[in-house]
């Protein structure tokens, strides 16, 4: 039971495990053959090929992918060769001072890209003021402050895989040669060097792909020279196409293919020299009768598969033409638009309607309304038209004569002293 479980268990990490390594690569590549101008997996609209096209016509991509290549390719001699240097160096040198050395040559691994960018453009911009040259000399060429500043740390991975392979090597091959007359640089050449050959291959392509991908480092030194993650970047900043899914998904067929075809070359020697081990000294005197290429070779296979698929959708994207599905599909989009359109002016009128409702309930209700009453119990001492009223009511008053009856007999009256002159 628990034997059950833990297989299961294995199981169910592993396809979680290459979901999320592989689904984003399998999402974008798929987003390469649907017609739609963003690159989305659904809604799915129409198989075209057309992003494929756009994608060989962008100057700018194509540009840039061959000055990657030349960049990795003067990476990889760069590398592979500091790389062996320095593990023969670490094999040869004093042991006490092996791991001071394996310190110094491992520091650039640690140093963000970003420094080792902006310290070999400062560093070759002041031999080349202190030689006296221009801005336009070789030193301040894109290409070579680009391969400079890559091979300072992607020397020290092509020392790593050289140090693994080398520690393997039996130095009396090397003494035996010398014994027999023949010269270190012979020695090296013709034991030593075919020996680490396999380890050298690994080494260059491990240098190549860190080149051709690298961006923090190669944002300071590219100049007139941009490469292909530097041509994507500035891309991205203005928004993304599908075009850029049809590189994605080429980029990772070639990845596969490359890695097929060594797993079956691998896989064939392997089969080779099993059949070698088991034949007889009959047969090793004569000629062996080597497997088909095909025969156990899982990966050849898998190649065969690959190629074929690769041919057929070649084919089809040559015969292919998805114009009218292109055309529907428009179609139908205007006419969801258009029923969008109607919609939120049915619902904006229904608004208008109901707003006019709510206001024309308000205006009526302020007409309807009584007039408040001012009897609030002190005579209408304080009802706004008791000013008013007192004014009419002085004002009629003013039409009949005043009474002069004050108490004293007329004594204060103005026509009194008229009337007694």
């Amino acid at each position: 039971m628990n034997n059950s479980f833990l297989r299961v268990s294995i199981w169910v990490y592993l396809v979680i495990f290459f979901l999320y390594l592989l689904g984003p690569l399998v999402i974008m590549s798929v987003t390469a053959f649907n017609s739609s101008a963003f690159p989305r997996m659904t809604p799915w609209e129409c198989l075209t090929f057309q992003w494929f096209g756009e994608l060989f016509q962008d100057q700018r991509i194509l540009n840039g992918i061959k000055n990657s290549l030349i960049i990795g390719a003067g990476t990889v001699v760069l590398s592979v060769a500091m790389g062996l240097a320095g593990a023969l160096m670490l094999t040869q040198i004093w042991p006490k001072l092996r791991a001071t050395y394996y310190t110094v040559i491992i520091a650039p691994i640690l140093i963000p890209g970003v420094v080792l960018g902006i310290s070999t453009l400062v560093f070759w911009d002041r031999i080349n003021r202190m030689l006296g040259l221009g801005a336009d000399s070789f030193l301040s060429n894109g290409i070579f402050l680009t391969v400079i500043g890559q091979s300072t740390f992607i020397a020290s991975y092509c020392m790593l895989v050289l140090v693994a392979r080398l520690q393997r090597y039996d130095v009396a091959l090397t003494e035996a040669a010398l014994d027999l007359g023949a010269t270190h640089a012979q020695a090296f050449r013709k034991i030593l060097l075919p020996f680490m050959r396999p380890a050298i291959a690994s080494a260059a392509v491990l240098a190549f792909l860190a080149s051709f991908e690298n961006y923090n480092t190669t944002t300071f030194t590219f100049g007139e020279y941009p490469t292909l993650t530097i041509e994507l970047a500035q891309k991205v900043r203005y928004g993304i196409t599908p075009a850029i899914s049809a590189l994605a998904f080429l980029i990772v067929a070639l990845t596969v293919f490359f890695a097929l075809l060594n797993e079956a070359k691998l896989k064939r020697q392997e089969l080779v020299a099993a059949a070698r081990k088991k034949a007889t000294v009959e047969e090793l005197a004569g000629k062996i009768k080597l497997p088909s290429f095909f025969s156990g070779n899982m990966a050849a296979v898998l190649l065969v598969v690959f190629a074929v698929a690769t041919i057929t959708v070649v084919g089809t994207a040559t015969a292919y033409n998805p114009g009218q599905c292109i055309a529907n599909v428009k179609e139908q989009k205007r006419l969801e638009a258009e029923q969008r359109i109607q919609e939120l002016r049915k619902q904006r009128e229904e608004q208008r309607k109901k707003r006019e409702a709510e206001e024309a309930e308000q205006g009526g209700a302020q007409q309807s309304a009584p007039k408040p009453s001012n009897n609030s119990g002190f005579g209408n001492v304080f009802a706004p038209n008791s000013l008013g009223g007192d004014a009419e009511e002085e004002g009629s008053d003013s039409e009949t004569p005043p009474s002069n009856n004050g108490g004293f007999g007329g004594a204060f009256d103005p026509n009194s002293l008229q009337s007694d002159q």
